[in-house]
C-alpha cells in the first residue's frame, strides 16, 4: 500500500484534558486493535487501527485478501450501498461495510489520518455504538502532526427530501447536529428530538454511547435477506410494541435519536474533511446522508475549503 511520504514535525501527544483544541492535523499515538462480530454477516471481525502521515485521510485496508488493490479511501465517491449501513468499495469492487460508527468516532474526536487494517468485509459492531472505539483511541492517545487542518465550510443551504424524510446542511460558525426521530409503528417510546454542538467533549458525553436500534418483529425478514445475522441484544436496542426489549433498558431516554445523529456524524465524515456547518435531519438514514454529502461536494458554490492557519474554528475545541 503506497501512502504519501510527508515530511512532518515530530508528533506531540495530546493530553486527554486538552481535547483537540489545536489547529494541526491528528492521528493516533500507536496501533491498537479490537475484535468482535459483524452485525450483518454474523462472522468474526477484527481490525487494527494504525497511525498515518498527515494528509492521508482515513483508509481501510482489506488485509485478508492478499492482493495489491485492497485499499479503500473513506470518501463519498466510494459509497456503493446504504442499505442498513454504509458500504464502501474501490475500483476493483473490494468492499468494506458498517463503517459509520468508527467514522463517527474519528470525526467526533477530530482525527484526520488513520489506516484501518480489516480482516474481512465488515467492521466489528462491538456494542452497537461508537463508545468502544472512543475508549480504544483514548487508551493510546491522539497526536498532533506537522500540517494544518483543512475545514470544509458550508456556504449555502443544501437539502435532500424523500417524501416526509429529509436532511439539510446550512452555514454555521459551529458544527451543529439536530435530528427528529418519529416512530412509524406502535411503540411505547415518545417521538424524539436532539440537538447539540459537536466537539470531542460533547461527542464523548452525549453521542458516542448511543446504540443502534431496530424492531424485533423485523428480524426474521431482514435475516432472510442476509442482513443483521449477527444482531443480538448485546449490540443493538430491540424495540417492540411493548417497549425496549433489552433487560438493561436504555442508556439515554432518547438514545434512538442520539444514535441517528451518531450515524450522521459518521456518514458526513465521507466528505473527506471536517464539515463546518449545521446538519439537521428528519426520519432520514444512511441513504439520504450520502446523497446530501454527494450534493454538497458536487456543487462548487456550496462550500469552501479553509486551512486552520487562516481562520480560528471554535467548534473543533474540546
Amino acid at each position: 500500500m503506497l501512502l504519501k511520504n510527508n515530511s512532518v514535525e515530530p508528533n506531540r501527544q495530546i493530553k486527554k484534558s486538552e481535547g483537540l483544541a489545536g489547529h494541526l492535523q491528528t492521528t493516533i499515538a500507536q496501533p491498537i486493535s479490537c475484535q468482535g462480530t459483524g452485525v450483518h454477516s454474523g462472522k468474526a471481525a477484527s481490525m487494527l487501527l494504525k497511525p498515518a502521515p498527515a494528509d492521508t485521510g482515513i483508509i481501510f485496508n482489506r488485509v485478508d485478501l492478499g492482493r495489491q488493490n485492497a485499499v479503500i479511501l473513506a470518501n463519498w465517491r466510494h459509497v456503493k450501498n446504504t442499505a442498513l449501513c454504509t458500504l464502501l468499495a474501490n475500483s476493483d469492487e473490494v468492499s468494506v461495510s458498517t463503517v459509520e460508527h468508527l467514522l463517527a468516532a474519528l470525526n467526533g474526536l477530530g482525527i484526520d489520518n488513520l489506516i484501518v487494517d480489516v480482516d474481512g468485509p465488515e467492521l466489528p459492531i462491538m456494542d452497537g455504538s461508537a463508545g468502544h472505539f472512543v475508549d480504544l483511541i483514548d487508551t493510546v492517545g491522539i497526536v498532533e502532526q506537522g500540517a494544518f487542518k483543512k475545514i470544509l465550510v458550508v456556504q449555502k443551504d443544501i437539502a435532500i427530501t424523500d417524501g416526509d424524510r429529509w436532511v439539510k446542511l446550512s452555514p454555521s460558525p459551529i458544527r451543529e447536529f439536530s435530528f427528529s426521530c418519529i416512530f412509524d409503528r406502535p411503540v411505547t417510546l415518545d417521538d424524539q428530538y436532539y440537538s447539540f454542538a459537536l466537539t470531542p467533549t460533547s461527542f464523548r458525553g452525549e453521542i458516542a454511547g448511543a446504540r443502534t436500534f431496530g424492531f424485533v418483529e423485523d428480524v426474521e425478514l431482514l435475516q432472510a435477506k442476509g442482513f443483521i445475522l449477527g444482531a443480538t441484544l448485546d449490540n443493538a436496542i430491540g424495540l417492540s410494541a411493548f417497549g425496549v426489549v433489552n433487560p438493561e433498558g436504555l442508556r439515554f431516554s432518547d438514545e434512538c435519536v442520539r444514535h441517528k445523529i451518531l450515524d450522521a456524524i459518521g456518514d458526513l465524515a465521507l466528505a473527506g474533511l471536517p464539515i463546518m456547518g449545521a446538519f439537521s435531519g428528519h426520519r432520514s438514514g444512511h441513504d439520504l446522508n450520502y446523497q446530501l454529502v454527494k450534493k454538497l461536494m458536487t456543487d462548487e458554490t456550496a462550500f469552501s475549503v479553509v486551512q486552520q492557519s487562516d481562520v480560528a474554528i471554535s467548534s473543533l475545541e474540546g
